[in-house]
């Protein structure tokens, strides 16, 4: 693919220096599975200009800009990517789910063990994840193919009998490992899951440690997730009185430390420059997993830890899937006598808060065609994370599908229209999504609503909105019924016990109305003169 009208170069080409770095990648063992037939894909290389990878240097910006630093050797499939939230996979059905745009089927099997296939029956191609579970086996509902859990077809209704099931016939597996509440998946078939590379995140493993955890679907690229993530400048601004917390006059130049740069990431800490001034420490480890925490010592002497836990998923171009967890040892009444779904619909609300500015992002990113370098205005005090995050992608991007650096860019093979071409997006949503969550016609699949980016996802909260139109109809029946009562009522006393019923089951019916809003309805910016 020629590139060459990209961008042109306003400064000389800095050549490649020598590598000092002692990283190497693992080797990779080729391992032999019955039910391994696909193709494995070859690296796409990385290309700016005439084939070439091209550093520019920025100088409007506060932060230093530098050259593109030397590659490193990574692969995107050789890496554990954060599939689903362990107690949201469903016993009852599989769950298709994709990571860039391999698209995949997790399930329980009879025993309850998770495990995961390509999204495709080796047969006509129909997706596996339209099937459903019989005997802890997954039967393909095109024509009742079944598969087990290691993958071999077990079972094809239009053979006759006593004829062998063909060895092709099997599914393309996946390892998956179910850690901290999360499963994760190994990409590679070439190369032997790497145990070492499985995040493992301390204070999740704490006893006295508990979170709040759900799952997004996000309008936009996983890379711009976690730009967002990764920046907090723009909390108070963006999320003024979101929280007790998040004040527009809190906004301040942020004291940033870089401590650690490896081929698998970066860390250090960050605060704000007035007091007072927690010191947070923010770790990025490969391929998506962002960690923000912060300790400190309470009024009893004891030391207590607050962690903020980002797993973004790329699901394809100008898409991805978010697990977040906010975490703390500290026991609050007020998280006790709050239900989950409160907390689930806040998170809600502030991811919707920057989907605006997110989305629009995106697509200039996609349409520019260039690195983040000649596109953003990095400031030392507000975007060092951001910087980092781009350089990181300019080290190890050519091994990715695609991606946007700091000094260089890598587009996919095909854009996104093709992607999706012919039968569009709608390919995809089909007759079982939402996922377990649609309530009959009421909720069509749309990436920007509220209900299909978490509730499809989340149990807990179809639960409450279940919940929330039984009692919202009954209350409003029982209001029906007490007025028609009052009107019929032939002394005053009736008339007037009659019409206090009705006025407060229509409140009651009213309550739980705006409690179902808050699961179903997007948060719209009020904009207010300052």
């Amino acid at each position: 693919m020629a590139l060459s009208r990209a961008f042109s170069v306003p400064h000389q080409l800095l050549k490649k220096q020598p590598t000092s770095s002692t990283y190497s990648s693992s080797s990779s063992s080729t391992s032999s599975f019955f039910c391994d037939y696909h193709q494995y894909q070859k690296k796409k290389p990385s290309l700016l200009l005439n084939g070439r990878r091209v550093a520019t240097r920025r100088r409007v910006g506060l932060v230093e800009p530098t050259a593109v630093e030397d590659e490193e050797e990574y692969d995107w499939r050789e890496e554990w990517y954060p599939l689903y939230l362990s107690e949201e996979v469903p016993y009852d059905a599989p769950l298709g789910l994709s990571v860039f745009d391999e698209k995949l089927v997790l399930y329980r099997d009879a025993n309850g063990i998770m495990r995961c296939f390509q999204d495709r029956c080796p047969h006509r191609l129909a997706k596996l994840s339209e099937g459903q579970l019989i005997d802890g086996r997954l039967e393909c509902l095109y024509h009742g193919w079944q598969f087990g859990g290691d993958g071999r077809c077990l079972k094809i209704p239009q053979l006759p009998e006593g004829a062998r099931i063909p060895r092709a016939a099997c599914a393309t597996k996946y390892e998956v490992k179910d850690s901290q509440g999360v499963v994760w998946v190994w990409m590679s078939k070439k190369a032997a899951p790497e145990p070492d590379k499985l995040p493992h995140f301390e204070h999740y493993s704490r006893p006295d440690f508990h979170a709040v955890s759900t799952i997004h679907e996000m309008p936009y690229d996983h890379s711009i997730v976690l730009e967002n993530f990764m920046d907090p400048a723009h909390v108070p601004i963006s999320h003024d009185r979101s929280d007790f917390y998040s004040k527009r006059e809190d906004a301040q130049p942020l004291l940033f430390d870089v401590t650690e740069r490896t081929p698998r990431g970066f860390a250090g800490s960050w605060s704000k420059s007035r007091e007072p001034a927690a010191k947070n420490h923010l770790r990025f480890e490969a391929p998506c997993a962002l960690q923000n925490n912060r300790d400190y010592v309470d009024r009893d002497g004891k030391r207590q830890h607050v962690s903020s836990l980002f797993l973004a998923r790329p699901t394809g171009q100008g898409r991805s899937m978010v697990i977040i967890r906010f975490g703390t040892t500290v026991r609050s009444p007020f998280m006790k006598f709050l239900p989950g779904w409160f907390f689930h619909q806040n998170i809600c609300k502030v991811l919707e808060q920057d989907m605006g500015f997110l989305s629009s992002q995106n697509q200039v990113l996609a349409d520019a065609k260039l690195p983040v370098s000649r596109l953003y205005l990095n400031i030392a005090s507000c975007d060092t994370w951001v910087s980092e995050y781009r350089r990181w992608k300019d080290k190890v991007g050519d091994g990715m599908p695609y991606y946007f650096g700091y000094a260089s860019v890598s587009l996919p093979d095909e854009p996104a229209v093709v992607e999706q071409a012919p039968a569009g997006i709608g390919a995809g949503m089909s007759a079982s999504m939402p996922a377990k969550g649609g309530l009959g016609g009421a909720y069509v699949p749309n990436p920007i609503s509220r209900y299909f980016r978490h509730v499809v996802h989340c149990r807990e909260c179809r639960g409450s909105l279940k919940s929330f139109g039984i009692w919202k109809n009954a209350l409003l029946g029982l209001a029906l019924v007490a007025l028609s009562s009052a009107v019929l009522a032939s002394t005053r006393r009736w008339k007037v016990v009659f019409l206090v019923s009705a006025v407060l089951s229509s409140i009651g019916g009213y309550v739980f109305y705006s409690a179902s809003a808050l699961l179903t309805t997007n948060f719209v910016r009020n904009h207010r003169r300052l």
